[in-house]
């Protein structure tokens, strides 16, 4: 499984065409603590960059973008009752959804997990 993030702190796990998309430890850490999940449903379709799901948490509102298109297979349901999980793993059980890829070329645009850290660094 290769792990994909972007400049927004989106990461995407990619097995297959399947991908696995949350937020990463850095965005959760700025949003502080999350009171609200709302994750895509099932069979809508995200271009790259498409606002996919929003995040609440006691210091704001932010939209979560899928990081590339494709339909969305699944939503993270234990996000409704338990957000705090995204705090908690948000690289792990605090994923958000899942989707099958329409373009596998649009990864290349992404960073690995290197440039990414080298990213956060200079922020």
């Amino acid at each position: 499984m290769s792990r994909y993030f972007t400049e927004d702190h989106e990461w995407v796990d990619v097995d297959g065409d399947v991908g696995i998309v949350g937020i990463t430890e850095y965005a959760q850490s700025q949003l502080g603590d999350i009171v609200f999940v709302d994750v895509p449903e099932e069979g809508k379709e995200l271009a790259k960059g498409d606002e996919a799901a929003v995040v609440e948490s006691v210091k704001a509102a932010s939209d979560v973008y899928s990081p590339v298109s494709g339909t969305v297979i699944d939503g993270n349901a234990a996000l409704a009752d338990t957000p705090g999980l995204v705090n908690e793993d948000p690289e792990g059980d605090g994923w958000f959804f899942k989707l099958t890829l329409s373009d596998a070329d649009e990864l290349n645009e992404l960073m690995d997990e290197v440039a990414y850290q080298a990213f956060v660094a200079k922020l």
